[in-house]
């Protein structure tokens, strides 16, 4: 990644979800329970900027990846995209600008956007605590941990691990995995006391999603698409791997060394990081943000944007975002990187000089970090020298 003191410097963008490079059969009786949805249809024709594939071609031909795609946003405008290289190595299909890419860890400000709207309907709180929502199995579990409120789990600083026994959890649904990995891994005492260290948590975002699901009166993908894929017209937005098992209708990711892979970590996992959409569709959530509640796509207040954008005192991790002081930014910049090890993506946001970038590769892997960093830095300098 990017070291140059004053510009992005964000080593933090590591905090990706990057849980396991092993696939999972995509359990199709759990997709086939959620309504489908259509292919994403633009509400203007999109083409590709030639001088943003220069870019992008430039940092993928340096790092050696199958594709990429960087788009530029100006407030709820997609003012420029661009992709280059493959859907998949040793293919001739090309990587598209309405391609779908895997967003890891960049699916958990999503989730705590769908948090923050059921605490406007009243049916949680920030300071919900796991005793609050879930009565009967809380007693079973460490007298800290009853204790642990809902920003605590979305600002990591619950004392949860921060990753669990995924692939061994029980149940027949992905609300009954999370339930069984609540019971598991808030059985014994915290790894620190919860709201005194920050502590990266995949397991913190899974068990906020359960929450949602226990007050939501829906799974967790249920709600993902009724209360924020519907109404933001994220048409291409779905879980797990892009595309059909077995087919190049979409991109595949690719491990690190470059192998072509159709997977994903569990789908249990979901709060925490299996979103896929296209570029534009991503945009869209990110204007979301990147407005802090103005615009036409408000869906929350502007106090309930100010603590999903606010980390606890002494950090700089608040509600699926990184927050970090930039000069380029004119202020506050957003950022976070996700991962499932077979793609990476990155997204930085300026909501002073209403601005913000997206880049994503279908490769995981140091490398493919680097390149998504670059790649951001190149598309930030381009939007800063003409804001």
């Amino acid at each position: 990644m990017v070291r140059r003191r004053g510009f992005l410097n964000a080593a933090s963008l590591g905090l990706a979800c990057v849980c396991s490079g092993r696939a999972w059969a995509q359990e199709p009786e759990q997709r086939q329970a959620l309504k489908p949805v259509p292919p994403a249809l633009p509400t203007a024709p999109l083409k590709a900027d030639e001088r943003i594939n220069r870019g992008l071609s430039e940092v993928r031909d340096r790092h050696k990846l199958p594709g990429m795609i960087g788009a530029v946003l100006r407030g709820e405008t997609l003012a420029a995209i661009g992709a280059v290289g493959a859907r998949k190595l040793g293919s001739d299909e090309p990587m598209l600008i309405t391609d779908r890419v895997h967003l890891g860890s960049d699916t958990k400000a999503m989730t705590a956007t769908l948090l923050g709207m059921l605490v406007e309907e009243e049916k949680l709180s920030w300071s919900s605590t796991i005793l609050d929502v879930f009565p009967e199995r809380a007693q079973r579990l460490h007298s800290e941990f009853q204790k642990v409120t809902l920003l605590r789990l979305l600002t990591h600083r619950a004392g949860l691990a921060a990753n669990g026994p995924y692939w061994d959890l029980k149940g027949q649904t992905t609300t009954d995995k999370r339930l069984d990995l609540l019971g598991r891994m808030m059985k014994d005492a915290p790894q620190s006391r919860p709201g005194s260290t920050f502590l990266y948590s995949n397991v913190g975002y899974m068990i906020a999603g359960l929450m949602a699901e226990q007050v939501g009166g829906a799974s967790w993908e249920e709600l993902m698409r009724e209360r924020l894929f519907v109404p933001l017209g994220m048409t291409s937005a779905g879980f797990g791997p892009p595309g059909t098992p077995g087919k190049l209708d979409q991109p595949w990711g690719h491990d690190q060394k470059g192998a072509p892979r159709q997977g994903d970590n569990p789908p249990a996992l979901g709060p925490a990081g299996t979103v896929h959409c296209s570029i534009p569709d991503w945009a869209r959530f990110a204007a979301l943000h990147l407005r802090r509640g103005r615009g036409k796509a408000r869906l929350l207040k502007a106090s309930t944007f100010r603590v999903l954008h606010t980390p606890p005192d002494g950090g700089d991790y608040a509600c699926g975002w990184i927050v970090l002081d930039r000069a380029w930014a004119g202020g506050k910049a957003l950022t976070h990187s996700g991962s499932n090890t077979m793609w990476y993506c990155t997204a930085w946001l300026a909501p002073a000089r209403d601005f913000a970038v997206l880049v994503a590769t279908n490769q995981g892997g140091e490398s493919a970090a680097k390149a998504c960093n670059e790649a951001c830095e190149s598309l930030i300098r381009r939007a800063a020298a003409s804001s």
